[in-house]
């Protein structure tokens, strides 16, 4: 649902509740009014401002509400300037697309203490990761419900949560097709290609999944018989690990490798191999992660979780029966985590 805005001039990164949430409290509107604007139910927006309110124990929710008060409400009723936003939509896009991939990492958070302007992005094992990030920014992201922090107090660490995710692959995709039309001389409003000589359009092939609703995403959301979710956090992340690698071992010099030996059934897809640094790093990560599963669990975990294929596709190619895909990847995802995790102790003890 597209956010209505009420005449204040909020910035585009407020998401919808929040503004609604302004509007009633600092504004004085009431909610058949705002629900009369926005053209839904008074019993919605009168959720989405208990979820707002409810949300004011988190620092940075409580300090961007405030703010947005402050600037966008009170000094403009006291007649004063219009106070310039510490970060518009775009630069809040693109500042936290590093953030969100450093919080991806497993155990990683971002530590935010009272009365710093700064946060900074610590890992599992309480070191600084060498990411500071603005407070402004921080507010933004924990607003948008891109990152949440169980327990606040005088050091308050936020973790990324599943919007942030989606939110991060969304932003991955937005940005390469922007790269991808700056490079190919495209538009912005793309018109369909033609067939040569024909005259008909081709028909679009549209992506069963895109950067932000991967297989293991969508797998995620659903639940088990106990009512757990069917792949846990942990599961995600893991999953989530080996398809960065996977990509980040495709940029820059690239050299045609072949992964058919990972692939029981053989997929037909062919993998660039790059000799840049941080790419081999990668690609020899990739080759580890697969070696340890062993085949059938490295097919379907290079299938879902680095080709994105689809669990019932995955299952016609191999053979399996309805079904049963999900539970292989979930066997090849705890075996990918295991691996994941043995290696990271590994490290410690060297460090």
């Amino acid at each position: 649902m597209m956010k209505t805005s009420f005449g204040n001039n909020l910035p585009g990164w407020v998401p919808e509740g929040a503004d609604r949430y302004l509007q009633h409290t600092e504004a004085g509107r009431s909610i058949r009014d705002l629900a009369r604007g926005a053209g839904c139910h008074p019993s919605t927006v009168l959720r989405q401002i208990r979820k707002v309110e409810n949300r004011r124990d988190d620092p940075l929710v409580d300090a961007a509400l405030r703010r947005l008060a402050v600037v966008h409400f009170r000094e403009k009723v006291q007649g004063r300037p219009p106070r310039e936003e510490d970060v518009d939509a775009d630069e809040a896009k693109a500042k936290a697309v590093p953030v969100l991939r450093r919080l991806c990492d497993s155990g990683a958070v971002l530590a935010v203490a009272e009365g710093m302007e700064k946060a900074v992005v610590v890992r599992g094992d309480g070191q600084a990761d060498k990411l500071v990030v603005d407070r402004s920014l921080a507010q933004v992201m924990a607003l948008k419900d891109w990152i949440a922090c169980d327990q606040p107090g005088k050091i308050s660490r936020y973790y990324i949560t599943p919007t942030g995710r989606a939110a991060y692959g969304q932003l991955l995709a937005d940005g390469e097709n922007r790269a991808r039309q700056m490079a190919e001389g495209f538009a912005e409003a793309q018109a369909p290609f033609q067939v040569c000589g024909s005259g008909a359009p081709r028909p679009m092939r549209r992506s069963r999944y895109s950067l932000g609703d991967s297989p293991i995403l969508t797998l995620s959301r659903r639940k088990d018989r106990d009512g757990a979710p069917f792949l846990a956090s942990d599961l995600v992340r893991a999953g989530e690990r080996l398809r960065e690698d996977f990509e980040l071992a495709q940029i820059g010099d690239q050299v045609t490798q072949n992964w058919d030996h990972f692939l029981t059934a053989g997929c037909g897809q062919r993998v660039r191999n790059s000799t840049g640094s941080g790419a081999s790093a990668a690609w020899e990560r990739v080759k580890q992660a697969l070696k340890a599963l062993g085949p059938g669990l490295s097919d379907v975990a290079m299938r879902c979780c680095c080709h994105l294929e689809g669990l019932e596709a995955a299952e016609q190619k191999m053979g399996w029966s309805a079904r049963s895909g999900k539970i292989v990847l979930r066997i090849a995802l705890q075996q990918l985590q295991a691996h994941y995790s043995a290696h990271s102790d590994a490290d410690a003890m060297i460090g």
